[in-house]
């Protein structure tokens, strides 16, 4: 870019999967794409994550319109593997975007979109923002953090157990982040770890029998929760168990329920129920505060770790961008996704901001052949 004001067709924000999906749909009607991200390569997010991480959703469900996935890569594709995939999925895409151009702001100024850039304003007619559902980590907030002596990190800074090796560990989170690192810790010998839990929640095993959870759970984006939910309940029971006696609460409302409710997925498991029944990880309340070195919990009982990892989520991180359009719900996600745009910001759309329950990279696979097809159509090619 470089210049203010240039102009393209059609302005991809963000050169992770989602956005490298759009560029070669686009490009079958003939429309080609300028990519933007703010990062430095393809793939690098996905190297800096944690070493243990491997996809949810079987290799199958994983790929992008118009390359397979390596048999290689085995199911459960690792997280490296991923990376390599993108690259290579950008090469023979021939697609090249352009990095360290962070997008500040959009506004809709005579039919045209107008992104402000750390790179000058770019113009387009169409904008489809493919930044991802997990855009910012939500840095933790206690009360009395600065008083605390040992360390807290984020679990997006988390990459092994190598550090904690000999240490009290608290993770903060029962999502799948926080209950993935906290099994890693176990399996790793950490001296003491233990589960803060807040929303307890639905814990699911990444397959059943010979068949992967997410591949079951594609008609659940459609069935209503009280179709889908007993059913839910029933496999829970069957096949993970009451962890009651092992400090984890039973979730509050059913696995589809609870993700409309509150835009969280299940915590799919990888580790954390055997770690629970074998003793290595010890789920506690929700950590409330810290006095000095002493971590405060929801039911007054006190805790000195060496060290506290928040698992405490991420934001789309959409709301300095296009928040003052008033297109984004209580989440922080759009309203729709793939093809459908909102009346308020025509010509937008977005790919790749939502995780349902069928798994992100599936979902990203439909949203960007969705959206390339409504923008085809708007442009008449």
């Amino acid at each position: 870019l470089g210049v203010d004001h240039s102009h393209t067709d059609v302005l991809v924000i963000g050169a992770g999967p989602a956005g490298l999906a759009v560029a070669p749909c686009l490009r079958r009607p003939g429309i080609t794409a300028t990519i933007v991200d703010s990062g430095e390569a393809v793939g690098e997010t996905w190297l800096r994550r944690y070493e243990r991480l491997h996809l949810h959703t079987p290799r199958i469900q994983s790929a992008l319109p118009g390359l397979r996935m390596p048999r290689r890569f085995g199911r459960w594709v690792a997280k490296d593997d991923v990376a390599h995939y993108l690259r290579v999925y950008a090469r023979l895409h021939d697609l090249r975007p352009q990095f360290g151009i962070e997008v500040q702001r959009i506004e809709r100024e005579d039919g045209i979109w107008r992104a402000t850039t750390s790179d000058g304003d770019v113009t387009a007619r169409e904008v489809v923002l493919a930044t991802g559902y997990s855009n910012r980590a939500i840095e933790p907030q206690w009360p009395g953090q600065e008083t605390f002596t040992g360390e807290i990190l984020h679990a997006s800074r988390y990459r092994d157990a190598a550090p904690f090796a000999g240490r009290s560990v608290l993770v903060v989170g029962a999502g799948n982040s926080g209950a993935e690192i906290a099994a890693d810790l176990a399996e790793h010998g950490v001296a003491e770890v233990r589960l803060a839990v807040r929303t307890p929640p639905n814990i699911v095993p990444r397959q059943l029998g010979p068949i992967p959870t997410t591949l079951i759970a594609i008609p659940m984006d459609f069935l209503p929760a009280w179709c889908t939910d007993p059913v839910n309940r029933l496999l829970q029971r069957l096949v993970v168990g009451d962890l009651t006696p092992y400090g984890m609460p039973p979730a509050r409302s059913g696995l589809v329920a609870q993700q409309r409710a509150t835009a969280v997925t299940p915590t799919i498991d990888v580790g954390l129920v055997a770690a629970l029944r074998a003793g290595t990880v010890t789920a506690v309340p929700a950590l409330e505060r810290f006095e000095g070195n002493e971590a405060v919990l929801a039911d007054g009982s006190r805790l000195t770790p060496d060290a506290v990892i928040a698992a405490t989520g991420y934001s789309t991180g959409l709301q300095s961008v296009v928040g003052h359009l008033g297109i984004l719900d209580v989440h922080g996600g759009p309203a729709s996704t793939g093809g459908g745009t909102h009346p308020h910001a025509p010509g937008m759309r977005f790919v790749g901001i939502r995780s349902p329950l069928k798994g992100l990279l599936l979902q990203i696979n439909l949203d960007a052949r969705a959206a390339a097809r409504a923008i085809s159509r708007e442009r008449g090619t």
